[in-house]
C-alpha cells in the first residue's frame, strides 16, 4: 500500500516536471522574437528622436 502511494507520488511529480519543461520550451521558442521586437522598437525610437 505504501509503495503504491509512493509510486503515485513519483508519477505525479514526473508529470509536473514534464509539464513545466513543455512550458519552458514553448517560452524559449518565443524569446528571440520578443528580443528582436524590442531591439526594433528601440531602433525606431532612437531614429525618431535623433533624425
Amino acid at each position: 500500500m505504501v509503495k503504491n502511494m509512493d509510486q503515485r507520488k513519483v508519477e505525479a511529480e514526473i508529470a509536473k516536471l514534464m509539464a513545466e519543461t513543455a512550458k519552458i520550451n514553448a517560452e524559449a521558442r518565443w524569446y528571440p522574437i520578443v528580443v528582436a521586437a524590442g531591439l526594433l522598437g528601440a531602433a525606431i525610437t532612437f531614429t525618431k528622436l535623433f533624425l
